[in-house]
Order: structure tokens, then C-alpha cells, then sequence
């Protein structure tokens, strides 16, 4: 296998993809602390012999008895509370924020197991109450469970006093925005995107015979490593011709190869995951496009909120950074499985088209994209021609906007600043 394509793609085998996603599952992490409660409260009575009879002479059954009650009581009070902090956050994040972000606060690792803590504690409780009214711990059982309930409660005000500084900013703009950028810089460095300045080059087809899928809706995933494997033992090279975040639908060709035959064809559409709906895994772009969604929707009569948006300008500057920063415009040398180049227009017209669409009207706004598209200039040169384009672009939307002539003239200064050849 060609390990050195598959490493430095960043993406992983369809397996280790689908355990991470069952991790940042809610209700995998709930099930996991109640059964470990669960064994917890009735690892007492298997462990009970083990305990000298003098300790367990001195707690009483009546202490740990009124400890649970009270601890069942609390827990299922703070489970109700969490529950409403999270849905009143989802609610606030879908309607003056944009909904696909609310994806990334279901998936906050905190405010899972926060709330899985309080559900094992309940349950934790209630087991013990339940055991300790059959009598099954004994005299030396009892021991046991007190140290368990010590144990639990100390975790519980560790996860409540983190939950407590996490509600102080779960679920607002500055936060929302901050987690979708670094959610698509990791996509980026699992993604192995390639992003071309030049128009995106097609590979050569002729010769080779193309592979279709028989499914609807958006690539997810791509098992590059199973692809290699294929490759390997046909014989050939694989160009995709779909990277993650794609929508597909049966007439369009997901990949073309110069060997194997229809037999082969099933192997390489098992290596595509479709869904109904983008993730942020491996999408670099769905990134961008929640960014820009924000900055639109805080941009919005209704909202009238400039800051935000240049707030996104800001995120999106280092994510396009990161992107071109990898920019290729070939494949490598001995690669099996290639990735489709991705044309940097398509990138700034998920982030940049929708802020200057909306905020050409606002020279606060017009001005830091200007100033934003050169300082990717600046740091990606070869960028150039493309960024200078979209700066014209929303300088027209400004002149077709702006009714206030200083404000329109301050705008074009900027423009001229950055965009102008100093001989001409």
C-alpha cells in the first residue's frame, strides 16, 4: 500500500470514520456512564467479603440510604436544567445564528458529558437504593457503596462547575464561530484537499472508463485507504472525481480508472459514504459556507449586526490561509488514488460572494473584505489574479449599493491600495 499517500491524505479507513462519529454521539456517551454507574453501584456486593468487618461496623446503612435519596432527587433536577440549557442553545443557534451549526453544538464533548454524568449519577442512585432496600450488600457491602457515592459526587461538582463556566458561552456568536473554524481546519488536515489557483485541471479520460454510483445525495466520506488497496492489486490509477461534500446523483461519475472491469466497480462505490446531509469530517467547505452564513444572517435588516461579520472575515482569512497554503496543482509521484483539484473560485464564492452580496451596503463591512482578500493575496501570491477579481466584484456590488458618496469613496480608496498596479 502506498502508505505516504494515505498518511499525508489525512483520511481514515470507514471504520475508524464511523467510531468517531459514534463517540460524539449524546446518547453513546449517556450509555456509557450509566452502565458504568450501574456496575459501579453493584460492584459493592461482590467486593463486600473482601472488607473488615471493624470498618463496616462503623457506617450505618441509614447514612448511605439518605445520601442516595438525596443524590436521585438533585440528579434528576439537574438532568431536567441541562437538558433545557441545551435545547434553549440549539434554538438560539438555528434561528439567529444558522442551523447547520447547531450540528457542532449537539457534538460539544462538555455539555455530553456533563449531561451523561448526571443521568449515570441518577441511575448510580437509584441502583443503590434499589439494592440497599433488598439487603443484598450486607454489613461490609455498605462500605463499599459509600466510597462509590463519595466518588460520584465528587465528579459530580467537577462536571458541574465545568458546565457552569461552559453555559457562559455555549451557544453564542463569538463561540459558534470559533468552533466552526476549528472544526474546518481539522477537515482541512483530514481532507487532503487539493486546491488549485489555475482553473482546476480535468484528468485524461481517454482510455479509461468511468465508475457511477447508484446513490443520492452528499460524499461524506472517502475510504482512500480501501481505494489504494484496489489500485494496488488492479494495477492502475484511480482519479476521483468527487471530494467530500459533493452532491451526487446516479448520472454523475464518481471516479475513472485505466483497469478492472464492472466486477471492480462495486469494491470502489463500498469506499463512497453518502448522506442526506454535508458533514464537517472531511468538507473543508462546509466550513466556509457556515461562516459566510453567519456573517449573512448578522448582516440581515433584522439582526443589523456588522461586527459579527467581520468577525467571520477574520476566521475566514486564517481557513483560506490553511487551504492555499496546501495548494497543489498535480499529483504526486506514485500516488494510486488521486483527489480532484479544487478551483480556488468555488472556495471564495462560498465564503466571500455571500458577505459582499450582503454587506455592500456597509462600507465597515466592505472595507475589511477588501482588506481581506489582500492579506490572503499576500500571504498566497500565486492567489493573486482570482482574489483580485472578487475584490472588483464587491467593489461594483458597493457602487450599486452605497447611496452616501464619502462612504463609497472610502471604499475605493482601500480598493486602490491593494488591488491597483502603482504604474498604471
Amino acid at each position: 500500500m502506498n502508505e505516504r499517500f494515505v498518511e499525508g491524505s489525512g483520511m481514515t479507513s470507514r471504520w475508524r470514520w464511523l467510531m468517531r462519529l459514534l463517540l460524539r454521539r449524546i446518547w453513546f456517551r449517556a450509555a456509557l456512564f450509566s452502565l458504568s454507574s450501574v456496575v459501579l453501584a453493584l460492584l459493592a456486593a461482590f467486593v463486600a467479603p473482601f472488607i473488615p468487618y471493624e470498618l463496616s461496623t462503623k457506617i450505618g446503612s441509614d447514612a448511605v440510604d439518605n445520601i442516595l435519596g438525596i443524590l436521585a432527587s438533585s440528579m434528576l433536577a439537574v438532568t431536567t436544567f441541562s437538558l433545557t440549557a441545551m435545547v434553549s442553545a440549539f434554538s438560539a443557534a438555528s434561528g439567529t445564528i444558522t442551523p447547520r451549526a447547531t450540528q457542532l453544538l449537539v457534538e460539544d464533548s462538555t455539555a455530553q458529558n456533563a449531561l451523561s454524568t448526571f443521568i449515570g449519577a441518577f441511575l448510580f442512585a437509584i441502583v443503590g437504593i434499589c439494592a440497599l432496600s433488598t439487603g443484598i450488600y450486607g454489613t461490609s457491602g455498605r462500605v463499599i457503596l459509600y466510597a462509590g457515592t463519595i466518588l460520584v459526587i465528587a465528579i459530580i461538582v467537577i462536571t458541574l462547575l465545568r458546565w457552569i463556566g461552559h453555559l457562559s458561552s455555549f451557544g453564542r456568536v463569538g463561540n459558534t464561530i470559533d468552533r466552526v473554524e476549528k472544526v474546518t481546519h481539522a477537515a482541512i488536515e483530514r481532507s487532503g484537499y487539493r486546491v488549485s489557483v489555475a482553473p482546476a485541471g480535468i484528468p485524461p479520460r481517454r482510455g479509461r472508463r468511468p465508475v457511477f454510483t447508484d446513490k443520492i445525495g452528499y460524499s461524506t466520506h472517502i475510504d482512500l485507504i480501501a481505494l489504494d488497496k484496489v489500485a494496488a492489486r488492479l494495477g492502475c490509477t484511480i482519479d476521483l472525481s468527487i471530494a467530500p461534500g459533493a452532491f451526487v446523483t446516479p448520472n454523475r461519475e464518481i471516479a475513472w480508472l485505466d483497469g478492472g472491469n464492472a466486477a471492480n466497480d462495486v469494491e470502489i462505490r463500498d469506499a463512497f459514504t453518502f448522506n442526506h446531509h454535508r458533514q464537517f469530517d472531511h468538507d473543508p467547505r462546509l466550513g466556509l459556507v457556515v461562516l459566510s452564513e453567519i456573517a449573512s444572517r448578522a448582516l440581515s435588516p433584522a439582526v443589523n449586526d456588522p461586527g459579527t461579520s467581520i468577525a467571520v472575515l477574520g476566521s475566514g482569512v486564517r481557513v483560506m490561509a490553511a487551504l492555499l497554503d496546501q495548494a497543489r496543482t498535480g499529483a504526486k509521484d506514485g500516488e494510486r488514488v488521486r483527489l480532484p483539484e479544487i478551483a480556488i473560485e468555488d472556495l471564495l464564492d462560498d465564503l466571500f460572494r455571500p458577505i459582499a452580496r450582503d454587506g455592500a451596503g456597509i462600507v465597515e463591512v466592505a472595507i475589511k473584505l477588501q482588506r481581506s482578500l489582500a492579506e490572503i493575496a499576500g500571504m498566497v501570491p500565486s492567489a493573486y489574479g482570482p482574489l483580485a477579481m472578487r475584490a472588483a466584484d464587491a467593489l461594483a456590488r458597493c457602487q450599486a449599493s452605497m447611496t452616501f458618496e464619502a462612504d463609497l469613496e472610502c471604499v475605493r480608496t482601500v480598493y486602490r491600495a491593494h488591488w491597483t498596479d502603482p504604474k498604471t
